[in-house]
């Protein structure tokens, strides 16, 4: 018989996936002090997530949205295939509602926001660990606000929506994203048809709108 108190909550093994080492810092200096949280390694991409995920049987994924090449959605979809009873918690700098969605159907537990205090970032590890879900309270509001149904843009698009907002111009946006030119108007000809939108001046005008209070 195992006698230890019952009220004992077994660790948490936690594996950060960012693609900024500053803020996986960050994250291991707020969470490594909590008692009963294990962070037993990091990953700055797919492949690395995948051979740690395998070395370290991580309990749950703090994963990054927005990283390049592979982004945490599409890469929460592989793990999970992989082990289905992965826990996977989102943080990420972007509170679209289309993300959040997006992130919940690929089978993950919680959205958080990067700049959230670090009580709710604890509290929402939590909330996952014990079998719950968890939503940012500024992510679920605009969630809530935004109930009319919308196409979902891929993140990808999403992305170039928000760029297009900052009043970048294709080639300054295939500059930052590392991606060509071309494939940036492919991107914007796909929005235009999924928001039937018709011109340039349309789709600058919605990338406006839709990206304030980001």
């Amino acid at each position: 018989m195992n006698s230890s108190p019952s009220s004992e909550p077994p660790e948490i093994r936690l594996l950060l996936v960012d693609d900024h080492p500053l803020v996986r810092d960050g994250l291991r200096a707020r969470l490594e002090v909590v008692p009963g949280f294990v962070v037993v390694g990091e990953a700055g991409n797919a492949n690395e997530a995948h051979a740690q995920m395998a070395a370290l049987q991580p309990s749950l994924v703090l994963m990054d949205v927005g990283m390049k090449e592979l982004n945490g959605i599409e890469l929460t979809t592989q793990l999970l295939k992989l082990q289905p009873a992965l826990q996977v918690l989102m943080l990420s700098m972007y509170d679209n509602p289309e993300y959040v969605q997006r992130a919940m159907q690929a089978g993950a537990r919680g959205y958080v926001l990067k700049d959230a205090p670090a009580s709710e970032i604890i509290a929402a590890i939590r909330a996952v660990a014990a079998g719950g879900t968890f939503l940012s309270p500024a992510v679920s509001s605009r969630l809530f606000r935004n109930q009319a149904p919308r196409p979902l843009l891929s993140l990808r698009e999403g992305e170039i929506l928000s760029a297009l907002a900052r009043g970048l111009s294709s080639k300054q946006i295939a500059r930052e994203m590392d991606v060509s030119v071309r494939t940036v108007e492919t991107h914007r000809q796909s929005i235009k048809r999924k928001l039937n939108l018709e011109g340039q001046a349309e789709l600058i005008k919605y990338a406006v709108e839709h990206a304030a209070g980001h």
